[in-house]
């Protein structure tokens, strides 16, 4: 594994849709005590479900700690590829590299610098330093060369491409105080213009209210097809999400992507408002002396946090009358796919959701 200095853009490399095809998909398994309740139990099994569903499309492979690798090698199907990582916590998207490909299909890593959402600044857990290895770690099982981006930081859950040069962000998150702050908004724009390839990025505001990762784009909005995005949406004037969602709405219907073409906007309804139960933080240890979640704290759930297989969409359920309905969207913009609902609410209690803890691997061939 090469580590290189040059950009992807410099090189004739950019990131592919997630609607593209891969070669497969990562995950890292669920045990860190402040952000799942009783040792991850009901997490685990989730995890593995959701693991379960993506392995009927492409090849899974699970990160593990040493202690956990028992646990998960028993619990986990045994086509699911399990491999002994140290983590700091089951966030891949975040932690784990950002795949590029060129014109001859070859595939290479961006490693961005992972500073668990805002550092020291508003971060949600120190220290992050074995989270920081993760996506270096990964191209080298992939063994694919990484582009060193380390004096950027970025999170895979904050970017969404279409893979024809446009890309959608937040402000919220890109230009929180504990990210880059000593770069303006146009030098962070000519950051991931330089390592996505992108000509276009599309600045949305805002994500999902109360989201702790400074409301990554990926709970709030995303590409289904080139021109085409699913918008997180409430008809609930008096809930404060309104106010975001219509703000994201006019950021769109006026917005074109690179190519000059109008964005079609759907919108994916949010189930009612989830929140934790005292049981709930009962079985959540505490953060540096401080309770991780608190009853009643209300949870960013969304179904915009699903990922995009070659056969299937796995998407999140909350036993909630709008699961089906959210399907029913995804059903009819994804013909060709089969949509797969997950119950993912003890997901959710750690922080995020199925995009949050998948990196797709594009499909590929080794670098020459």
């Amino acid at each position: 594994m090469r580590i290189l200095k040059t950009t992807p853009r410099e090189d004739g490399f950019h990131m592919p849709a997630e609607y593209e095809q891969h070669q497969g998909c990562y995950m890292i398994w669920p045990e860190r005590a402040d952000s799942w309740q009783f040792g991850g139990i009901a997490a685990k099994k989730e995890f593995v479900e959701v693991a379960k569903a993506i392995q009927s499309s492409e090849q899974v492979t699970m990160l593990v700690s040493e202690k956990e690798y028992d646990t998960a090698r028993r619990m986990l199907p045994e086509e699911i590829r399990v491999v002994e990582m140290s983590t700091d916590d089951a966030w891949v998207r975040d932690c784990g590299p950002t795949f590029v490909v060129n014109e001859k299909k070859e595939l290479r890593g961006i490693d961005w610098y992972f500073n668990a959402w805002g550092g020291l600044e508003d971060g949600l857990y120190f220290p992050w330093d074995k989270d920081n290895k993760v996506a270096r770690k990964i191209c080298d099982l992939e063994q694919k060369d990484v582009y060193n981006a380390r004096h950027f930081v970025l999170e895979g859950g904050s970017i969404h491409v279409d893979g024809e040069g446009t890309a959608m962000v937040t402000e919220a998150c890109l230009l929180s105080k504990g990210r880059n702050p000593d770069m303006t908004k146009q030098e962070i724009e000519e950051q991931l213009k330089a390592y996505l390839s992108v000509e276009k990025v599309i600045w949305l505001k805002n994500g999902i209210y109360l989201d702790e990762t400074n409301e990554h784009i990926d709970n709030i909005c995303a590409f289904v097809k080139p021109a085409e995005v699913v918008l997180a949406w409430t008809e609930d004037t008096n809930d404060p999400q309104y106010a975001l969602s219509s703000s994201c709405l006019e950021i769109l219907e006026r917005e074109r992507d690179a190519k000059g073409r109008k964005i079609t906007v759907h919108k994916l309804p949010l189930p009612k408002p989830i929140h934790m139960t005292e049981e709930d933080c009962e079985g959540i240890a505490w953060c540096e002396d401080e309770p991780t979640r608190e009853a009643g704290e209300r949870l960013a759930a969304s179904y915009v946090n699903f990922y995009i297989g070659n056969t299937c969409v796995v998407m999140p359920g909350f036993e909630d009358p709008m699961d089906e309905v959210a399907r029913e969207v995804l059903v009819n913009l994804f013909p060709e796919r089969r949509v797969l609902q997950v119950p993912t609410r003890n997901i959710l209690i750690g922080g995020g959701n199925i995009h949050c803890i998948t990196q797709q691997v594009p499909a590929g061939r080794t670098t020459v």
